[in-house]
This record gives structure tokens, C-alpha cells and sequence, in this order.
């Protein structure tokens, strides 16, 4: 059973398309964006990952359907502004949803996991982690918690058969990444990407596939960024 938070767009989306054209069950998340999934209503749910009792109550509603569960957090929401000028409310928001949400996701479904012996968790984390980029703090603090986040489950997991990675994506034809970008400034970013052009989304879903299948892979962060560093 493949859970995507964030399936509704960009590489959430792709992610569950991908899957299910493979005939793998797959369910998926989304909040404010309906648009483009009403053929697959059946497999998706409308939650708000940052309320922990919405969160846990749909978990409930769904776990007698959850075996072998790959749980793929791609929910996430970007704030550009310089620190110093930024709004707190919206700064925050991103932690909030970025962060927090998807603890809420990972605290609900890892009991079912260690339960049954069995899990994988991809976290989508972000080159700004690595990558100084103004006028992010708020994603790439997001992001970077995540990895630590990451971490940490990993080593509180791996006896239970449990894989805890994460995915630090770079300039992607899908996705928030590349739709932050001004297009008169795409060329320019992409010029400066050692393998000159941006990631394909089935780069993405292969390197999902070798984490699922690759049970030694564990605490891993892994960079899809075509050598830009």
C-alpha cells in the first residue's frame, strides 16, 4: 500500500499516477487543490495534515486496509521572503505544514508499521538544505528538519524492518521547485546544473523504487540534483 501526502500536484501526483498505472494500490492526500484529480476521488483523502486529531481519526478509518504501508510525504508549501522582512504567520506556516504536518502523518502511521514489522518512509526534503538560496528560510528550515527528523526515525525504527530516507530534490520538470523560478531565469539555472537540464519525475520515482526495495538504504538522504552543489 503506497500513502502519498500532497498527491494532488506535482511530484505527489505524478507519484500516484505512476503507481497506479502499475496496479499498485495507492491512496493519496490533498487540502486546498482538487483540480485535476476528480477521476481518482476514490483514492483520495481531503486532510489537513497540520490537525493531529484529523490526521489520526483518518489513519483510523483506514487501518484495517494498511499492509507492507510506503508512506511518501510530498505535502508541502513554499514562502519566499527575505527574513527581515518576513511574515511571521506565513513564516510559520510553512514549519507548520512543511514540518510539523508531516510528523503528524509519520506518528500516526508508524505504530501500524512496527505493528506489522514492515515499513518505508520517503521524506521529500530540498537542495536549498544545502544549497544557500535567499529569500528561503522558512522552506529551508522546513526541510532541513526534516533530514534530522529523518535521522532519528531511522535509528528509533530500523529493528522493526522499518526504512526511514529522504529525498533532497533539486530543480525538477514537476513541482514547486522549478515553479518558484522566473522562466526568463530557468535557462540561466539551468546552465549552471552540471548535467544541463533539470530532473526528470521518473528519476524520482526510481529512486523511490530502489529505496523500497532497498532494505539496507536507511537514514539515508539521498540528493537528485544533477550535480549541483
Amino acid at each position: 500500500m503506497i500513502i502519498i501526502t500532497g498527491a494532488s500536484k506535482g511530484v505527489g501526483r505524478f507519484l500516484f499516477s505512476k503507481f497506479k498505472q502499475e496496479n499498485v494500490e495507492v491512496i493519496g492526500t490533498y487540502n486546498s487543490t482538487q483540480e485535476g484529480i476528480e477521476n481518482d476521488l476514490a483514492n483520495y483523502y481531503r486532510i489537513d495534515i497540520t490537525d493531529y486529531k484529523a490526521v489520526e481519526a483518518w489513519i483510523l478509518s483506514v487501518k484495517t486496509s494498511l499492509k507492507e504501508i510506503v508512506l511518501l510525504n510530498c505535502a508541502g508549501i513554499s514562502y519566499n521572503s527575505y527574513a527581515h522582512k518576513a511574515d511571521i504567520d506565513k513564516w510559520n506556516k510553512v514549519i507548520e505544514v512543511n514540518l510539523n504536518g508531516t510528523f503528524n502523518v509519520i506518528r500516526n502511521i508508524l505504530p501500524i508499521m512496527r505493528e506489522q514489522s514492515y515499513g518505508r518512509i520517503i521524506n521529500f526534503s530540498s537542495i536549498v538544505t544545502s544549497l544557500p538560496t535567499p529569500g528561503v528560510s522558512a522552506y529551508a528550515a522546513s526541510k532541513a528538519g526534516l533530514i534530522g527528523l529523518t535521522k532519528s526515525l531511522a535509528v528509533e525504527n530500523a529493528s522493526k524492518r522499518i526504512t526511514v530516507n529522504a529525498i533532497n530534490l533539486g530543480y525538477a520538470n514537476i513541482g514547486m521547485g522549478l515553479n518558484d523560478v522566473p522562466a526568463e531565469n530557468q535557462e540561466m539555472l539551468k546552465s549552471k546544473i552540471p548535467a544541463g537540464r533539470f530532473c526528470d519525475p521518473e528519476e524520482v520515482y526510481n529512486t523511490i523504487r530502489f529505496l523500497i526495495d532497498t532494505e539496507y538504504v536507511n537514514g539515508s538522504v539521498i540528493d537528485i540534483n544533477g550535480g549541483l552543489i
